[in-house]
């Protein structure tokens, strides 16, 4: 059972941030939760923060029958003036109104819901964690509460927002991750919901997965739906190949996620004056590269890893080695690079980080 709500908890938390993958990722919970609630004719009602703790809905609320729901991941972090900033964190709710509206959900007012995310993290600021690779992870998401049986959008709704205290995603740091091919199950396909965070997108993964633990890989690589040739994403995570001095990601097509680090991402290499291109790229390209040393690095790019170095990939009982097995030279950097400003280490040419007002402001 996940713990939270516990005062003694906070320095448990700052004892396990000082051990690699002691936090682990998702398993302890501040003493706050944001929750907003929807009713049709009346909208949106007032944010409010109250005690974490479980949700009161009825059986036969919409979302358990018709998976009616979208959610968002975003990242605090305390820097050493004390102060907690967030990272993009109006690009995550703009996405959230995207996810909204491909499932019929209610927009939210995205300048109230900032400014109650921000509320949130104030509460619950001892709770960020500062070690190396340490985050506050906030999770908003959204349920379809209706109490009717019928394939209908919901006319009622709710917003719920928690935080939990993070390590690396990846217990094993930022070390390159065998990754399985997936050949038979697909995960999206242009016209349906793979540019939406929405539950089902990742249940649908959840087969694949488990096929690929079994190959000993720690994620899938997901191809297109239609032809089961066109590389998508790397688990739920964007994915960049370096062809020489070019890096390649599939480009956004309606089956894929706008990653927010994605675009973090292409920024940086763009203003480094690095060749980027958003276009189609199949696994036999990726294949080709990897026998004949043209794909240097491979790696996938989200809010919970950050960057995730590929070290092979296995693909109809093939092992390929990316590179030499270790992180490559623009998957370090970009890292680096991106951890560094997040944690006020590095400036913020871009203004990707938003200060938190402290409780006493």
């Amino acid at each position: 059972m996940p713990l939270h709500g516990i005062r003694g908890l906070q320095s448990k938390v700052r004892e396990l941030q000082e051990s690699p993958g002691g936090l682990g990722f998702g398993r302890y919970f501040t003493d706050h939760m944001l929750l907003m609630d929807y009713e049709e004719g009346t909208g949106w009602g007032e944010p409010r923060i109250v005690p974490y703790g479980p949700l009161l809905l009825d059986p036969a609320s919409k979302v358990f029958h018709y998976g009616q729901t979208v959610f968002e991941g975003m990242k605090a972090f305390k820097w050493k003036d004390g102060r907690a900033r967030l990272f993009r964190p109006l690009d995550h709710v703009r996405r959230l109104n995207r996810s909204c509206a491909r499932m019929c959900v209610p927009a939210v007012d995205e300048a109230r819901v900032l400014g109650a995310l921000r509320r949130l993290v104030t509460a619950d600021a001892d709770w960020i964690p500062e070690a190396p690779g340490t985050s506050l992870y906030i999770r908003p998401f959204v349920v379809a509460t209706e109490t009717q049986l019928g394939v209908a959008p919901s006319r009622s709704y709710a917003f719920v927002a928690i935080c939990s205290p993070v390590g690396a995603y990846y217990a094993e740091g930022v070390r390159p991750v065998p990754i399985y091919v997936e050949t038979e199950h697909v995960r999206a396909v242009a016209g349906g919901v793979g540019d939406a965070k929405t539950a089902g997108n990742y249940a649908a993964g959840l087969k694949a997965q488990e096929a690929a633990a079994r190959m000993g890989c720690a994620q899938v690589l997901w191809l297109d739906g239609v032809e089961r040739e066109y590389v998508e994403e790397v688990g739920s995570m964007n994915a960049f190949f370096r062809f020489g001095d070019e890096i390649v990601t599939p480009p956004l097509g309606g089956s894929i996620l706008a990653g927010v680090t994605r675009d973090s991402v292409i920024r940086l290499l763009r203003g480094w004056g690095v060749s980027v291109s958003e276009r189609p790229v199949s696994i036999g390209e990726v294949a080709a590269g990897l026998r004949d040393g043209k794909l240097r690095e491979a790696f996938g790019t989200g809010t919970a890893a950050v960057v995730s170095p590929i070290g092979s990939l296995h693909w109809r009982g093939e092992r390929l080695t990316v590179g030499d097995g270790e992180p490559g030279e623009l998957s370090k950097r970009l890292y680096e690079t991106l951890s560094g400003i997040q944690r006020g280490e590095l400036p913020d040419a871009y203004g990707w980080m938003e200060v938190v007002p402290s409780a006493a402001e």
